[in-house]
């Protein structure tokens, strides 16, 4: 849901005295408009129509009205992301170019919420919560990088997932921030941004080896199922600790 539907919608809570969720609106619209750092608190009250102070009712200060703003882009693109990764179906490469196109239609139909995921500047782990949110958004490259590693030919070593998805995670943002975003800011391209993904992708999976057509797999040669580290959202790895892009490593 776009944050344009969403302001309307809290524009009528708000008669009722729902304050908290009008900030975070009109947050959002000054985001769209300006970008992460392009506003004041003060500015956010006076678009949601309130006095200056109104909004330390609910947010100790600018940082954490941003931080929700955060945690709530981060939940929606985790849900993107995991109905997009269909756990892996119909086969696993198919299934992951389907993320990618998610994590791309994400940036553009919700540069707002992008901005202030990854542009803000916010300490994430300064925020259990944002740090929880992020976290379970980048296990779902994560667990679908497990499954690629599993693709390894016999006799291939086979690549550590966690510098897959952190590989992957890095194109996908990189197109997403140039090319992608739903903003001014977005790159001319000669091609889709959703090709130049796709084709980055394959590029890197061949040079390691991997096979990328569509054929349906000799039988037996679909990797087992994504171990429960990978699939339960921990992000923990067997005998290691959390840790990602989105979140400080402990």
């Amino acid at each position: 849901m776009s944050w344009r539907k969403e302001q309307r919608r809290a524009e009528r809570g708000y008669h009722h005295g729902n304050l908290k969720e009008a900030l975070l609106q009109a947050a959002l619209g000054l985001i769209a408009e300006k970008g992460a750092a392009g506003f004041t608190f003060a500015d956010a009250a006076r678009m949601a129509g309130v006095s200056a102070a109104a909004p330390y009712r609910h947010f100790r200060d600018r940082d954490e009205l941003l931080s929700s703003i955060a945690q709530r882009g981060f939940e929606q693109f985790e849900s993107r992301l995991t109905a997009a990764w269909d756990d892996g179906r119909p086969d696993t490469v198919t299934a992951f170019e389907r993320v990618g196109r998610a994590y791309l239609s994400f940036a553009r139909e919700e540069p707002a919420f992008y901005n202030a995921m990854f542009e803000s500047g916010l300490p994430v782990d300064a925020n259990p919560a944002l740090q929880a949110a992020s976290e379970r958004a980048f296990n779902v490259i994560r667990a679908a990088a497990e499954r690629l590693a599993a693709l390894a030919p016999p006799g291939t070593p086979r690549p550590p997932a966690m510098m897959m998805a952190l590989h992957i995670w890095s194109m996908a943002h990189g197109v997403a921030s140039l090319f992608s975003r739903g903003d001014a800011a977005r790159r001319k391209l000669p091609m889709s941004p959703d090709e130049l993904l796709e084709a980055e992708v394959l590029i890197y999976l061949r040079g390691l080896g991997f096979p990328t057509d569509r054929r349906p797999p000799a039988k037996g040669a679909e990797p087992p199922p994504v171990p429960p580290e990978a699939s339960s959202g921990s992000g923990v790895p067997p005998g290691g600790t959390p840790g990602g892009p989105w979140g400080k490593p402990k």
